[in-house]
């Protein structure tokens, strides 16, 4: 789990755009496998819009880990 969270402190937009593709071809993959009645570039629409709302997601809980690390890392430095 260590080396994965030192590849990903590295890699940060690497990482972000690697879940970005992942949603998109999940929820492309999805929506074609429900055989729903919807045209290609309205799944495309839609699968964008999933993306996006999970990569702000992470964005967040990254900003949040970051202030978290720094702010312990300041602590650290005040004992």
């Amino acid at each position: 789990m260590e080396a994965i969270q030192s590849w990903v402190s590295e890699h940060k937009l690497t990482s972000i755009g690697a879940i970005w593709a992942t949603a998109i071809g999940t929820s492309m993959a999805y929506t074609s496998s429900k055989r729903a009645p919807f045209k290609p570039s309205l799944r495309l629409i839609h699968a964008r819009m999933h993306a996006q709302a999970l990569t702000l997601a992470v964005l967040s809980g990254a900003a949040l880990y970051h202030h978290y690390e720094k702010s312990e890392a300041d602590h650290g430095r005040q004992k």
